[in-house]
């Protein structure tokens, strides 16, 4: 099988004013950057047919550290809705450049089912990361320029809840001491990292509706508390309209092609572990006024990404995705089934069978939303025809639909058979609307509990003394209605990430509360999970190289 750069470079692309003409938008509309990308203006978006269109999730069971094909699979189900007749388009996220030069080395779908360009989609795309990141940053500079100003007054603050943000992962930044070197440099102050998808700033992003949203949201955003326990905001500095001035051409959604030129809109990255885990609502609706189906998907497993697309993305957008599509693999099935993680990729009907277990749990959660689900099996070379088999007469019996799937290595040919059966349960059996997890009014513990109870199986929840601290601050502002965000690791339901199957019986502690007060959401800390993530012993990127002026590594 050739890499996917290989086959991305055999991929003769079309002008982007192409692609979106397929689309009805015209050409007069498309803002290019470069030949084959664009970013498409807001009011292109019509609510109207965003109700009327079909709107299908792609989420996965508890994945491995390889990953289990979600993006690959969203983009071959879009590209086989159209090889059966079908008008479909796919929203995803754009990937991170940590990442991209750690782990992952590409987050742009794979083989015959990718994301096109996918070197400008993996490295810069159209800066939109970038713009996120300056934003973020240029809020922290004039917060401190503003405490160095008033460190003689009575106007400073006495407690500080904004930090920087960098697009690389690096476990040295998560705690640092800045303004060192005299009174000429600052004030001296603990700080630290994140990287930039944990932004509160590229939550923003993803969840306004349109520049005036953006400017409210950004002008939110709590920096700290006065000496008087009031809260300080960005509002208070003076610089939300500066600040949204950095993120007006960032907020608007980029069009770009798959390898078989069906559109698609890749917009925002926030990541399911720290953040919520899905693209902008305005890529989402763009996509839904311009196609009859859309495919978009979520990070992670389904107890992380699905939870917070319909617990915050679709409550708050006012979205009813039709249809629930549940992505499994051999490997992943194994591994939960207790088979070691060097030997998932040998033929083991019993790890399969004894993993069936994870993938009844996301079923049950998937439809505790009232959402109707399908099982699609991402299908490897390594996959035995006993081992799909087994899975397929398991999800008969739980009354669930089922579909292998080829993408990888088919393209839309490999995705016929899911997108037939998509089509014809949204005909038949689409989903009703959504029911939530938990009310907007409830409590945050009883938001929380709800979570960890419904979703992940917890026995029981406990807070540190500085989550309870941050309760009441919660309370104080008035903001306990916003939705929660749950940040934990993403290879179990529980804390522990070496926990797999369905794990029973367990704690869930929570080590601290972020209030979004722009983004309008309660991240809640779980574990030991960071924000910043740090590079495994092999960085990808020791094998991302320019040969020839060719790009190589990007997977």
């Amino acid at each position: 099988m050739k890499s996917d750069i290989a086959i991305a470079r055999e991929v003769k692309l079309r002008k982007i004013k192409e692609i979106a003409m397929g689309l009805e938008i015209p050409r007069n509309e498309v803002q290019n950057y470069g030949k084959y990308m664009a970013k498409v203006p807001l009011h292109l978006v019509k609510e109207e047919k965003v109700s009327q269109h079909h709107l299908i999730l792609v989420t996965a069971i508890t994945p491995t550290k390889a990953g289990i094909g979600k993006t690959t699979v969203s983009i071959g189900l879009a590209l086989g809705l159209n090889k059966i007749g079908k008008k479909a388009s796919v929203a995803l996220r754009e990937p991170s450049l940590g990442p991209v030069f750690g782990m992952k080395g590409g987050a742009a779908g794979g083989g015959y089912a990718q994301v096109l360009p996918m070197e400008n989609i993996n490295l810069h795309f159209t800066g939109d990361f970038h713009a996120v990141t300056s934003a973020h940053n240029t809020i922290t500079a004039l917060l401190d320029n503003y405490l160095y100003q008033t460190r003689y007054t009575c106007d400073g603050l006495k407690e500080i809840k904004w930090k920087r943000v960098l697009d690389v992962n690096d476990r040295s930044l998560r705690n640092i001491v800045s303004g060192l070197g005299g009174p000429a440099n600052g004030i001296p102050a603990e700080t630290g990292f994140d990287i930039t998808p944990a932004s509160e700033i590229m939550a923003i992003l993803c969840l306004a509706s349109d520049l005036e949203d953006l400017k409210r949201r950004v002008g939110n955003i709590l920096l700290g508390y006065t000496y008087t326990d009031e809260p300080f905001t960005v509002n208070d500095l003076g610089i939300a309209g500066a600040i949204t001035v950095l993120l007006k051409d960032a907020l608007l959604p980029n069009l770009v092609q798959t390898t078989e030129h069906t559109p698609a809109f890749v917009h925002g990255g926030p990541f399911a572990n720290i953040a919520h885990g899905c693209n902008s609502v305005l890529a989402t609706k763009m996509a839904l006024s311009h196609s009859e189906y859309v495919i978009t998907e979520a990070g992670f497993g389904a107890d992380l990404g699905a939870e917070k697309f319909y617990n915050i993305k679709c409550r708050k957008a006012g979205l009813q995705p039709k249809l629930t599509v549940l992505v499994a693999t051999a490997q992943s099935l194994k591994m939960h089934g207790g088979v070691p993680e060097s030997q998932i990729k040998e033929p083991n009907m019993d790890g399969i069978r004894n993993g069936l277990a994870n993938l009844d749990k996301h079923i049950e959660n998937i439809r505790s939303f009232g959402q109707q689900v399908i099982v699609t099996f991402n299908r490897f070379d390594t996959d035995t025809d006993d081992e799909i088999n087994l899975v397929a007469e398991h999800c008969r019996q739980q009354g669930v639909g089922f579909a292998v799937n080829t993408v990888f290595a088919e393209g839309g040919e490999g995705g016929r058979e899911l997108a037939q059966l998509v089509a014809d349960t949204i005909e038949n059996n689409p989903s009703p609307a959504l029911t939530y997890t938990y009310d907007d009014n409830d409590p945050v513990r009883t938001k929380v509990n709800k979570v960890a109870r419904k979703i992940y199986g917890a026995d029981s929840v406990v807070y540190t003394t500085l989550a309870d601290k941050k309760l009441k601050q919660i309370e104080s502002l008035g903001i306990a209605h916003y939705p929660i965000c749950i940040a934990k690791t993403q290879y179990s339901f529980s804390s522990d990430p070496k926990a797999y199957g369905v794990a029973k019986g367990f704690e869930l502690k929570v080590r601290d509360i972020i209030i979004n007060n722009g983004a309008e959401m309660i991240v809640v800390i779980m574990g030991e999970i960071m924000r910043m993530p740090g590079l495994p012993k092999e960085p990808q990127a020791k094998h991302i190289d320019i040969v020839n002026g060719m790009v190589e590594g990007l997977s």
